[in-house]
Protein backbone atom coordinates (compact mmCIF):
# COMPACT_ATOMS: atom_id res chain seq x y z
CA UNK A 1 0.00 0.00 0.00
CA UNK A 2 2.78 2.37 0.89
CA UNK A 3 4.61 1.45 -2.34
CA UNK A 4 1.52 2.17 -4.49
CA UNK A 5 1.08 5.53 -2.76
CA UNK A 6 4.70 6.55 -3.38
CA UNK A 7 4.57 5.35 -7.01
CA UNK A 8 1.37 7.27 -7.71
CA UNK A 9 2.76 10.48 -6.25
CA UNK A 10 6.12 10.07 -7.99
CA UNK A 11 4.40 10.56 -11.35
CA UNK A 12 4.35 14.09 -12.73
CA UNK A 13 0.99 15.81 -12.58
CA UNK A 14 0.65 16.15 -16.40
CA UNK A 15 0.97 12.37 -16.73
CA UNK A 16 -1.61 11.77 -13.98
CA UNK A 17 -3.97 14.31 -15.61
CA UNK A 18 -3.51 12.72 -19.05
CA UNK A 19 -4.14 9.20 -17.75
CA UNK A 20 -7.36 10.30 -16.03
CA UNK A 21 -8.48 12.21 -19.12
CA UNK A 22 -7.93 9.23 -21.44
CA UNK A 23 -9.10 6.71 -18.83
CA UNK A 24 -5.95 4.59 -19.13
CA UNK A 25 -3.79 2.99 -16.45
CA UNK A 26 -0.36 4.60 -15.88
CA UNK A 27 1.35 1.28 -16.55
CA UNK A 28 -0.22 1.23 -20.04
CA UNK A 29 0.99 4.75 -20.72
CA UNK A 30 4.59 3.90 -19.79
CA UNK A 31 4.44 0.68 -21.82
CA UNK A 32 3.42 2.75 -24.84
CA UNK A 33 6.30 5.17 -24.16
CA UNK A 34 8.80 2.29 -24.13
CA UNK A 35 7.52 0.82 -27.39
CA UNK A 36 10.09 1.39 -30.18
CA UNK A 37 9.10 3.13 -33.39
CA UNK A 38 8.52 0.98 -36.48
CA UNK A 39 11.20 0.69 -39.13
CA UNK A 40 8.90 2.34 -41.68
CA UNK A 41 8.35 5.35 -39.41
CA UNK A 42 12.10 5.71 -38.93
CA UNK A 43 12.63 5.51 -42.71
CA UNK A 44 9.90 8.10 -43.28
CA UNK A 45 11.64 10.52 -40.91
CA UNK A 46 14.95 10.04 -42.71
CA UNK A 47 13.33 10.47 -46.14
CA UNK A 48 11.50 13.58 -44.97
CA UNK A 49 14.84 15.12 -44.01
CA UNK A 50 16.27 14.40 -47.47
CA UNK A 51 13.10 15.67 -49.14
CA UNK A 52 13.33 18.97 -47.27
CA UNK A 53 17.01 19.25 -48.23
CA UNK A 54 16.38 18.80 -51.98
CA UNK A 55 13.26 20.98 -51.84
CA UNK A 56 15.20 23.81 -50.19
CA UNK A 57 18.11 23.39 -52.64
CA UNK A 58 15.64 23.98 -55.49
CA UNK A 59 14.65 27.27 -53.89
CA UNK A 60 11.36 25.73 -52.58
CA UNK A 61 10.29 25.26 -56.22
CA UNK A 62 10.20 21.51 -56.84
CA UNK A 63 7.16 19.31 -56.52
CA UNK A 64 7.21 15.62 -55.64
CA UNK A 65 8.12 14.45 -59.15
CA UNK A 66 11.36 16.42 -59.34
CA UNK A 67 12.23 15.70 -55.70
CA UNK A 68 11.67 12.00 -56.48
CA UNK A 69 14.21 12.26 -59.32
CA UNK A 70 16.73 13.88 -56.97
CA UNK A 71 16.23 11.12 -54.40
CA UNK A 72 16.67 8.40 -57.01
CA UNK A 73 19.94 9.95 -58.16
CA UNK A 74 20.96 10.13 -54.49
CA UNK A 75 20.52 6.35 -54.30
CA UNK A 76 17.20 6.15 -52.46
CA UNK A 77 14.94 3.30 -53.57
CA UNK A 78 11.60 4.90 -52.70
CA UNK A 79 8.34 5.18 -54.60
CA UNK A 80 6.92 8.33 -56.12
CA UNK A 81 3.64 8.04 -54.22
CA UNK A 82 5.51 7.79 -50.93
CA UNK A 83 7.38 11.02 -51.70
CA UNK A 84 4.07 12.68 -52.55
CA UNK A 85 2.59 11.58 -49.21
CA UNK A 86 5.57 12.70 -47.16
CA UNK A 87 5.69 16.10 -48.85
CA UNK A 88 1.96 16.57 -48.25
CA UNK A 89 2.35 15.69 -44.57
CA UNK A 90 5.32 18.05 -44.23
CA UNK A 91 3.47 20.86 -46.04
CA UNK A 92 6.01 21.07 -48.90
CA UNK A 93 4.53 22.20 -52.20
CA UNK A 94 5.74 23.14 -55.66
CA UNK A 95 5.49 26.71 -56.87
CA UNK A 96 2.43 27.13 -59.10
CA UNK A 97 2.23 29.27 -62.21
CA UNK A 98 0.48 32.51 -62.96
CA UNK A 99 -2.48 32.97 -65.24
CA UNK A 100 -1.55 32.67 -68.88
CA UNK A 101 -1.68 35.86 -70.94
CA UNK A 102 -4.46 36.22 -73.43
CA UNK A 103 -3.54 35.39 -77.01
CA UNK A 104 -4.36 37.86 -79.74
CA UNK A 105 -4.09 36.94 -83.38
CA UNK A 106 -2.76 39.20 -86.08
CA UNK A 107 -1.66 39.25 -89.69
CA UNK A 108 1.62 37.67 -90.73
CA UNK A 109 4.64 39.95 -90.75
CA UNK A 110 5.91 41.05 -94.15
CA UNK A 111 9.63 40.92 -93.22
CA UNK A 112 10.15 37.20 -92.62
CA UNK A 113 7.65 34.30 -92.36
CA UNK A 114 6.91 32.23 -89.28
CA UNK A 115 9.16 29.26 -90.02
CA UNK A 116 8.64 27.54 -86.68
CA UNK A 117 4.81 27.43 -86.88
CA UNK A 118 4.60 26.83 -83.11
CA UNK A 119 7.00 23.86 -83.26
CA UNK A 120 8.51 24.02 -79.78
CA UNK A 121 11.00 21.16 -80.15
CA UNK A 122 14.00 20.38 -82.33
CA UNK A 123 15.95 17.20 -83.00
CA UNK A 124 19.43 18.52 -82.23
CA UNK A 125 21.20 21.49 -80.64
CA UNK A 126 21.70 24.66 -82.70
CA UNK A 127 18.82 23.85 -85.02
CA UNK A 128 16.38 26.50 -83.79
CA UNK A 129 16.73 29.31 -81.24
CA UNK A 130 14.04 31.57 -79.81
CA UNK A 131 14.60 35.06 -78.45
CA UNK A 132 12.54 37.60 -76.53
CA UNK A 133 12.70 40.53 -74.08
CA UNK A 134 11.24 41.06 -70.61
CA UNK A 135 11.56 43.73 -67.94
CA UNK A 136 12.55 43.65 -64.26
CA UNK A 137 11.50 46.29 -61.73
CA UNK A 138 14.08 47.85 -59.40
CA UNK A 139 14.04 50.93 -57.16
CA UNK A 140 16.52 52.45 -59.61
CA UNK A 141 14.23 51.91 -62.60
CA UNK A 142 13.54 49.19 -65.17
CA UNK A 143 16.16 46.61 -66.17
CA UNK A 144 15.53 44.92 -69.52
CA UNK A 145 16.58 41.34 -70.19
CA UNK A 146 17.02 39.79 -73.62
CA UNK A 147 17.56 36.04 -73.91
CA UNK A 148 18.21 33.40 -76.58
CA UNK A 149 17.14 29.81 -75.86
CA UNK A 150 17.90 26.61 -77.76
CA UNK A 151 14.67 24.72 -78.50
CA UNK A 152 16.44 21.37 -78.20
CA UNK A 153 17.22 21.58 -74.47
CA UNK A 154 15.58 24.88 -73.37
CA UNK A 155 19.06 26.09 -72.43
CA UNK A 156 19.65 29.84 -72.26
CA UNK A 157 22.56 30.16 -74.69
CA UNK A 158 22.68 33.95 -74.76
CA UNK A 159 21.50 36.85 -72.61
CA UNK A 160 21.94 40.59 -72.25
CA UNK A 161 20.74 43.13 -69.67
CA UNK A 162 20.55 46.89 -70.12
CA UNK A 163 18.77 49.90 -68.65
CA UNK A 164 17.19 50.74 -72.04
CA UNK A 165 15.29 48.55 -74.48
CA UNK A 166 17.24 49.01 -77.69
CA UNK A 167 18.47 46.92 -80.60
CA UNK A 168 21.84 46.61 -78.86
CA UNK A 169 20.07 44.61 -76.12
CA UNK A 170 18.92 41.87 -78.49
CA UNK A 171 22.09 41.94 -80.57
CA UNK A 172 24.18 41.43 -77.44
CA UNK A 173 22.16 38.34 -76.45
CA UNK A 174 22.43 36.87 -79.95
CA UNK A 175 26.16 37.61 -80.13
CA UNK A 176 26.69 35.71 -76.86
CA UNK A 177 24.73 32.76 -78.27
CA UNK A 178 26.91 32.64 -81.40
CA UNK A 179 30.10 32.96 -79.37
CA UNK A 180 29.07 30.19 -76.97
CA UNK A 181 27.58 27.72 -79.41
CA UNK A 182 29.72 28.20 -82.53
CA UNK A 183 27.04 26.68 -84.82
CA UNK A 184 28.41 24.73 -87.77
CA UNK A 185 25.29 25.22 -89.90
CA UNK A 186 22.49 27.74 -90.30
CA UNK A 187 20.25 28.25 -87.26
CA UNK A 188 16.64 29.43 -87.34
CA UNK A 189 16.23 32.37 -84.91
CA UNK A 190 12.61 33.00 -83.97
CA UNK A 191 11.36 36.26 -82.42
CA UNK A 192 8.27 38.43 -82.15
CA UNK A 193 7.67 41.52 -84.27
CA UNK A 194 9.18 44.02 -81.85
CA UNK A 195 10.99 46.96 -83.37
CA UNK A 196 14.32 45.62 -82.14
CA UNK A 197 13.86 42.48 -84.26
CA UNK A 198 12.55 44.26 -87.35
CA UNK A 199 15.44 46.72 -87.47
CA UNK A 200 17.89 46.70 -90.37
CA UNK A 201 20.73 46.01 -87.91
CA UNK A 202 19.04 42.80 -86.73
CA UNK A 203 18.39 41.56 -90.26
CA UNK A 204 21.93 42.40 -91.33
CA UNK A 205 23.34 40.60 -88.28
CA UNK A 206 21.37 37.45 -89.15
CA UNK A 207 22.66 37.43 -92.73
CA UNK A 208 26.25 38.13 -91.69
CA UNK A 209 26.27 35.08 -89.37
CA UNK A 210 24.31 32.68 -91.61
CA UNK A 211 21.22 32.76 -89.39
CA UNK A 212 17.69 32.37 -90.70
CA UNK A 213 15.04 34.69 -89.27
CA UNK A 214 11.54 33.69 -88.22
CA UNK A 215 8.80 35.84 -86.68
CA UNK A 216 5.57 35.32 -84.79
CA UNK A 217 2.24 36.72 -85.85
CA UNK A 218 1.66 40.15 -84.42
CA UNK A 219 0.41 40.02 -80.84
CA UNK A 220 0.34 36.21 -80.58
CA UNK A 221 2.49 35.15 -77.61
CA UNK A 222 1.90 31.43 -78.22
CA UNK A 223 4.01 31.59 -81.39
CA UNK A 224 6.96 32.18 -79.06
CA UNK A 225 5.75 29.98 -76.21
CA UNK A 226 9.15 28.66 -75.10
CA UNK A 227 10.59 32.12 -74.45
CA UNK A 228 7.37 33.16 -72.70
CA UNK A 229 7.54 30.03 -70.55
CA UNK A 230 11.11 30.81 -69.49
CA UNK A 231 10.14 34.35 -68.45
CA UNK A 232 7.24 32.99 -66.39
CA UNK A 233 9.62 30.62 -64.60
CA UNK A 234 12.16 33.38 -64.02
CA UNK A 235 9.59 35.74 -62.53
CA UNK A 236 7.77 33.11 -60.48
CA UNK A 237 10.84 31.34 -59.13
CA UNK A 238 13.13 34.32 -58.58
CA UNK A 239 12.05 37.89 -59.46
CA UNK A 240 8.69 37.85 -57.66
CA UNK A 241 10.47 36.62 -54.53
CA UNK A 242 12.97 39.50 -54.42
CA UNK A 243 13.08 43.28 -54.03
CA UNK A 244 15.93 44.87 -55.99
CA UNK A 245 17.37 48.15 -54.81
CA UNK A 246 19.52 48.70 -57.90
CA UNK A 247 19.82 47.39 -61.43
CA UNK A 248 23.14 45.83 -60.48
CA UNK A 249 21.43 43.81 -57.73
CA UNK A 250 18.88 42.53 -60.23
CA UNK A 251 21.57 41.82 -62.83
CA UNK A 252 23.58 39.70 -60.38
CA UNK A 253 20.52 37.77 -59.22
CA UNK A 254 19.27 37.04 -62.75
CA UNK A 255 22.77 35.90 -63.73
CA UNK A 256 22.78 33.55 -60.73
CA UNK A 257 19.38 32.12 -61.68
CA UNK A 258 20.28 31.50 -65.33
CA UNK A 259 23.82 30.18 -65.01
CA UNK A 260 23.87 28.59 -61.55
CA UNK A 261 20.37 27.11 -61.40
CA UNK A 262 18.27 27.12 -64.58
CA UNK A 263 20.86 25.89 -67.09
CA UNK A 264 22.83 23.57 -64.83
CA UNK A 265 20.36 22.23 -62.26
CA UNK A 266 16.70 22.91 -62.95
CA UNK A 267 14.86 19.83 -64.18
CA UNK A 268 12.50 20.08 -67.17
CA UNK A 269 9.70 17.70 -68.06
CA UNK A 270 10.49 18.21 -71.76
CA UNK A 271 14.07 17.02 -71.03
CA UNK A 272 13.06 13.77 -69.30
CA UNK A 273 13.43 15.61 -65.97
CA UNK A 274 17.05 16.54 -66.73
CA UNK A 275 18.63 19.98 -66.64
CA UNK A 276 19.45 21.59 -70.02
CA UNK A 277 23.19 21.05 -69.52
CA UNK A 278 22.82 17.37 -68.60
CA UNK A 279 20.31 16.78 -71.40
CA UNK A 280 22.78 18.08 -74.00
CA UNK A 281 25.63 16.11 -72.43
CA UNK A 282 23.70 12.85 -72.73
CA UNK A 283 22.79 13.66 -76.32
CA UNK A 284 26.49 14.20 -77.13
CA UNK A 285 27.38 10.90 -75.44
CA UNK A 286 24.80 9.04 -77.53
CA UNK A 287 26.21 10.55 -80.71
CA UNK A 288 29.76 9.62 -79.71
CA UNK A 289 28.76 6.02 -79.03
CA UNK A 290 27.20 5.53 -82.48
Amino acid sequence: MKYAFVKAHSMSWPVRWLCRLLDVHPSGYYAWRRQPHSQRAITDWRLTGLIKQFWLESGTLYGYRKVYKDLREHGEGCGKNRIHRLMRVAGLKAQVGYRKPRARSGPAHVVVPNRLQQQVTSERPNQAWVTDITFIKTHEGWLYLGVVLDLFSRKVVGWSMQARITKELVLGALLMAIWRRQPSSSVTVHSDQGSQYTSHEWQSFLKAHDLQGSMSRRGNCYDNAVAESFFQLLKRERIKRRIYATREDARADVFNYIEMFYNSRRRHSSNDQLSPVEYEQRFAERLASV
